[in-house]
């Protein structure tokens, strides 16, 4: 577990965790000790979260991935022609404790989508146009990995298969084996991840005098918005399922997931107060965070990795959605709820447990020994673009 760094300005501390994760070409390693590498998610998300300080981060990062992108089928490496990387070394062959897990590793079903996402979110930052058309040529080999590769059964949704028995189960940004589902496994998150990667794909293409491809784009993500708010939503709970599962059938558990669905534009008008109040209640909102699954759920602990604890980066993606949609109240609660666990920790771990309304590091996961990370780059992200919003 990391020491708590020597107690300075929130701003100069998190500006020097930045700086510690920083690659010599631009982009951010996702944490240390044990994640001080390229990840796709990570890399991506805490370049978002850069975009107002520093987009460079988000040019370096596209950069990388363009030219890490897959090429071919490889089950071993999960790659895919046109999928962006989950994880690599740009030192190493293989991951440096699991054997039989090699790099660049391609088992994510949202570094893609999110991959087009940030592409798009970039362009509308600096207008950077002859970038754009550099990796013209990556961004529509992603679109077609959307189409081709993540949506194998054509249902419209993205879903992932484990094909590496070495290498991850859970390919989504809960990617530990605390959740058991039948696969293939159609993850809430990434399906709005995938109706905002459409649409800024397709402004992208306008950009590129491509309106047919733009049309193509739009009329998917219609077709998908409409998919989704019908099979995922639990009319018994007025809130959206975790998963399908290989069946199809509606995974209930109440989690963090669907808080992320928020910045995309997926959830039907009738149901983003119902998300909105349900994140809100005491199973899942803490003084110092929501937590990424509800207490009242059977396997629930405040201390496991996925299924209780708080994590900044996921409270920060929820933040975004609740700030597009006007919900000022809740924004700042969240951030407020944030702030205070940094305040109380010190800094802003991976993860932390909230007891007794306080945030602490304790943690006891026995398969996790080096948890939480710190520095982590999407926590200090968040943090800092907390702190930068004007």
């Amino acid at each position: 577990m990391p020491k708590a760094p020597i107690k300075t300005n929130p701003k100069d501390l998190v500006l020097r965790e930045i700086t510690d994760l920083k690659d010599e070409r631009g982009f951010l390693h996702a944490g240390q000790p044990v994640f001080n590498r390229l990840f796709g998610r990570d890399s991506l998300i805490a370049a978002w979260q850069l975009l107002d300080y520093d987009p460079s981060v988000a040019k370096a990062t596209l950069e990388i991935l363009s030219e890490l992108q897959g090429t071919k089928t490889d089950e071993t490496r999960e790659e895919e022609p046109g999928k962006i990387i989950h994880e690599t070394d740009l030192e190493l062959d293989e991951h440096p404790t699991i054997k039989g897990f090699p790099f660049p590793y391609y088992g994510s079903v949202d570094s893609t989508p999110l991959y087009l996402i940030v592409f798009g979110f970039y362009f509308r930052k600096t207008r950077d146009e002859s970038f754009v058309r550099k990796h013209w040529g990556n961004i529509l080999a992603a679109i077609d990995w959307i189409e081709n590769y993540g949506d194998k059964d054509k249902d419209l949704f993205l879903e992932y298969k484990q094909h590496n028995k070495n290498a991850l189960v859970n390919q989504c940004w809960k990617d530990s084996d605390e959740y058991k589902m039948e696969m293939p496994i159609a993850i809430v998150e990434a399906q709005g991840y995938q109706y905002l990667a459409l649409l800024e794909s397709a402004r992208l293409a306008r950009i590129m005098d491509e309106t047919g491809i733009a049309k193509k784009l739009e009329a998917r993500a219609e077709k998908l918005k409409r998919e989704f708010n019908e099979k995922f939503w639990m009319k018994d709970k007025k809130f959206f399922a975790l998963a399908l599962d290989g069946k199809e059938k509606q995974q209930k558990a109440i989690t963090s997931n669907a808080g992320h669905l928020l910045f995309t534009g997926i959830v039907e008008k009738d149901k983003v107060d119902l998300v909105v109040r349900r994140l809100f209640q005491k199973d899942l909102f803490t003084p110092r965070g929501i937590r990424t699954h509800s207490a009242f759920e059977p396997d629930f602990h405040p201390e496991s990795y996925h299924l209780g604890a708080v994590w900044p980066h996921d409270n920060w993606i929820i933040a975004q959605g609740l700030r597009r949609l006007g919900y000022k109240h809740e924004y700042i609660a969240l951030r407020r709820a944030i702030m205070k666990a940094h305040e109380e920790i010190g800094y802003l771990p991976e993860f932390y447990r909230v007891k007794d309304d306080r945030a602490e590091l304790k943690s006891d996961i026995p398969q996790y020994p080096n948890m939480p990370c710190y520095p982590q780059a999407w926590s200090s992200g968040a943090l800092l673009n907390f702190l930068e919003e004007k």
